[in-house]
């Protein structure tokens, strides 16, 4: 629509993804009037998008039908899309980048719009860093039903910051173009520092309300597991001054402060738990044991958080399989 961008004109989007954060970016992006294809594998998933369409309620509240949906990766190479979002959870990343490969082509970009650490790195590891642009999205947000998501906060703007310098008039165009749509984004050169403030954010909360099965505010509410909470904060912010990741001097204040005020919101790994789904515990709490070995430091409430999802994990797989209807294949 735009010709800024030296060129760059995104006149197909796909959202790889009909999640809440999905759903969530294709609805916004429709209603701006650009011209959208959402994609997700699981059918009962997406189909409503462009029937009914996507409802949107709590801190946004939207109703927007989307114009094009497809049930595979594979799909979009008829669509042939300027700019994919992939707002899979960071676990799918394999798979999906690997069926994007197959016809990727130059001049299309690829947002890593996903929680975690190095999420960006999975996909450049097989397109390369010109296409690929990472995200920082700064709200809250669970699927209660097909097509229908809870957004539980909104706090803006987010943040997008490119791999490889000459991709930077893109993201500013991709940026303009999410702003425009009500999605209030900026162009960064500090997404490292920014995806860490999250990521520790999303270490503390996450796992310790899938393991508890506590919302955010009763966690912080409860004198006992908000200790576990404060130990997971401190441990992560060692763990990335020890990476030399600049989180900022009054980080820990304001970690406590955002958490304090989340409200009754369910992070999205107690909701993955309570639907028997994987979680991404490797990208979160995984990623700071990872860096912690490297850097060589111990970290101990973050490996007993990663094994104690680890468990419940298969422990929902497990019930899962056992619960399989007789004559059923148990995959």
């Amino acid at each position: 629509m735009s010709e800024t961008g030296a060129g760059f004109v995104a006149k197909k989007i796909a959202v790889v993804g009909a999640g809440p954060v999905g759903c969530i970016v294709a609805a916004f992006l429709s209603k701006g009037g650009y011209d959208v294809t959402l994609c997700d594998v699981i059918p009962a998933l997406v189909d409503p998008a462009a029937t009914t369409g996507i409802y949107i309620e709590g801190a946004e509240n939207l109703h927007q039908k989307v114009p094009h949906i497809c049930h595979g990766v594979d799909e979009l190479r008829h669509v042939d899309p300027d700019v994919i979002f992939v707002t899979v959870k960071a676990i799918a990343l394999p798979l999906i980048v690997s069926a994007l490969e197959d016809f990727h082509r130059e001049g299309r970009y690829l947002i890593s719009w996903q929680n975690g650490i190095d999420t960006e790195l999975e996909i450049a590891k097989r397109l390369g860093k010109k296409p690929v642009i990472r995200g920082v999205v700064n709200w809250g947000c669970g699927l209660k039903g097909p097509c229908r998501v809870e957004m539980g906060f909104h706090h803006p703007p987010h943040y997008l910051q490119e791999l490889a310098p000459q991709s930077a008039p893109a993201t500013i165009e991709i940026a303009r173009i999410l702003t425009e749509c009500g999605l209030p984004t900026e162009h960064t050169d500090k997404i490292i520092p920014m995806v860490w403030r999250k990521s520790v954010l999303n270490a503390c909360m996450n796992p310790v309300c899938a393991v508890t099965g506590l919302t955010m505010s009763q966690a912080m509410g409860d004198p006992i597991i908000f200790g576990i909470v404060d130990s997971l904060v401190k441990e992560c912010i060692k763990v990335a001054r020890a990476n030399e990741i600049f989180l900022g001097h009054d980080f820990y204040p304001h970690a406590i402060e955002y958490m304090r005020t989340a409200g009754s919101h369910k992070p999205s790994m107690l909701m993955d738990i309570e639907a028997g789904r994987r979680t991404e515990i490797d990208f979160m709490n995984g990623k700071f044991v990872e860096y912690g070995r490297q850097a060589g430091i111990e970290t101990p409430f973050n490996t007993t958080l990663q094994s104690l999802v680890k468990g419940l994990e298969s422990t929902v797989e497990a019930k899962r399989r056992n619960a399989a209807p007789l004559g059923t294949a148990k995959k």
